[in-house]
């Protein structure tokens, strides 16, 4: 996979050369290129920004350097290749698991971290025209920048593509990961000793009895979930839950209304 990534502060993006994205990238699994925006500025200043039209506080990033970084990086691909656009931005599409498996799929990113009140939107719509564009948002929060998304959208993507992990199971067990376990978050994990400060492992995982052992990581998860992540039981499928999840969220407090989802402990069930 390549990434490129476009901002005024390429500094911010050495993360990138350490940990399991930093090793991918020595072992030429990914292929990441940061560059500078202002390269494609042509005043002594190298002005990227200016005042908003309609008014308003805050500045506003130029379209024309946008257009020419983009454009070069284009042309730096296949001829006749194009990348997938991912904007950074708070107003975009939450990131999920599911996503960062969508984009793992891609041959090719292009992050645009935006700075100040965001980038021209006529950027975003001419690229639309001939590129995917994913606009994407990693919390209800405001950062001052988007470098932070892209390294935690690369991180996310990254540990997925094939050879990353030392474990290709690794990532199957995943909090909100697609499978028997989508929508429920991780339960714990536990490793040597046996004994820590008189706490004991969970007796089934010594017990070497796969189908217990895959019941119980279930159970947890549902119970970390309950108490976390409410939201996610309300949404889970009826069709997806056994017998033994049914129990179990009952016995959590949940209420089970006609069309079979769950309602949150202590609230109303739709009728």
């Amino acid at each position: 996979m390549r990434i490129d990534v476009v901002t005024i502060f390429p500094e911010y993006l050495e993360p990138l050369n350490v940990s399991l994205v930093g090793k991918a990238r020595a072992r030429g699994q990914l292929d990441v290129r940061v560059h500078d925006l202002r390269q494609w500025t042509h005043d002594r200043h190298h002005t990227v920004d200016d005042t908003p039209y309609g008014g308003g506080p805050g500045m506003v990033m130029k379209p024309e350097p946008w257009g020419e970084a983009l454009d070069a990086i284009e042309a730096s691909g296949p001829q006749g290749t194009a990348p997938v656009m991912v904007v950074p931005t708070p107003s975009g599409r939450p990131f999920t698991q599911r996503l960062a498996v969508e984009l793992s799929a891609k041959p090719w990113l292009v992050f645009t971290p935006a700075r100040y009140e965001g980038i021209d939107r006529r950027v975003v719509d001419a690229y639309a025209e001939r590129w995917e564009v994913h606009e994407v948002s990693i919390g209800d929060y405001v950062l001052a920048g988007g470098e932070a998304a892209v390294l935690v959208i690369t991180e996310a993507v990254a540990r997925l593509l094939p050879g990353v992990l030392g474990n290709a199971e690794s990532h199957r067990d995943d909090s909100f990961a697609p499978g028997a376990m989508a929508d429920l978050l991780e339960g714990p994990v536990y490793t040597k000793p046996p004994v820590w400060r008189d706490r004991d492992i969970p007796e089934v995982l010594l017990s070497g009895h796969h189908g217990k052992i895959a019941r119980w990581r279930r159970d947890q998860a549902f119970r970390r979930t309950s108490a976390l992540r409410p939201d996610l039981i309300e949404r889970c499928d009826p069709a997806a839950l056994d017998k033994h999840d049914r129990a179990l969220l009952a016995e959590l407090g949940w209420t089970q209304g006609p069309d079979g989802r769950f309602g949150r402990p202590g609230g109303p069930v739709e009728e």
